[in-house]
């Protein structure tokens, strides 16, 4: 793939993140907003505030222009570098499409950023939660993407390597196995990173972690079917134009 088509993708691809941000961040402001307040209604019932202190950015900015702000640069950010894979893995996973490819990286994505490291270091609403602890697990959610996506990597060398003799099949079921079992001993090795406090209500707990799933859910699925769009007019014109004409008939 020349440099042109690079820059052009790794455009469209900051652009389909932003406009998956903007998707999310309405999901964002509906779903996991409500969660939020209840943790800051908890900490607020337990925790001792000294006289005098002031709160720097009232609640309303963040669950607006704050919320806003983070998940838009979020999605600007994971489109340019999911644009990069894209093109890496166009033509290098089989015998897909521009909008194929963008699919899978998209779920690929999804599942190696964020599904896999939370799983082992779960989402804890913003005011939950020892803040004295916040650096350690910022290291330890970190360290677990890094690897997540160094182990999906490796299967996928693996996958490509065994397909020449045991077919693609088998192949991908055999990589597929063995991500996740090294996925499974680095969940048991790792430390534990999880802190919430003692009588934290469970139902909230969960509401904020599904909320959290479905936020990066829509981001990445809205991202891939936008991207997908895009990557198909630089790559295939004439198949975008035969799909447009197909649906203005």
């Amino acid at each position: 793939m020349n440099s042109v088509n690079v820059r052009a993708l790794l455009v469209r691809g900051m652009l389909a993140g932003l406009a998956a941000g903007v998707i999310a961040f309405v999901f964002a402001y509906l779903v996991g907003e409500g969660p939020v307040d209840a943790a800051i209604a908890f900490e607020s019932a337990n925790a001792h505030h000294e006289a005098g202190g002031e709160e720097l950015v009232s609640r309303t900015v963040q669950s607006t222009a704050g919320l806003a702000t983070g998940v838009l640069v979020f999605g600007v950010a994971i489109g340019g570098i999911a644009a990069l894979a894209f093109c890496f893995a166009l033509g290098r996973i089989g015998r897909f499409g521009a909008r194929a490819t963008a699919g899978l990286t998209a779920l690929a994505g999804f599942l190696l950023v964020y599904l896999v490291p939370i799983l082992k270091y779960p989402a804890n609403p913003p005011a939950v939660g020892n803040p004295d602890t916040i650096g350690k697990r910022t290291i330890l959610f970190v360290g677990m993407i890094a690897l997540s996506v160094l182990l999906g990597i490796a299967a996928v060398l693996l996958g490509r390597r065994l397909a020449p003799a045991w077919g693609n099949w088998n192949a991908s079921i055999t990589a597929g196995v063995a991500f996740v079992a090294a996925i499974a001993v680095a969940m048991v090795v790792l430390p534990h990173g999880d802190n919430t406090p003692k009588g934290f209500p469970a139902n909230d707990l969960w509401e904020f972690r599904m909320a959290s799933i479905g936020i990066q859910a829509v981001l990445w699925a809205a991202f891939g079917l936008l991207f997908g769009f895009l990557a198909e007019r630089v790559l295939e014109p004439q198949a975008a134009r035969g799909r447009v004409s197909t649906l203005a008939a």
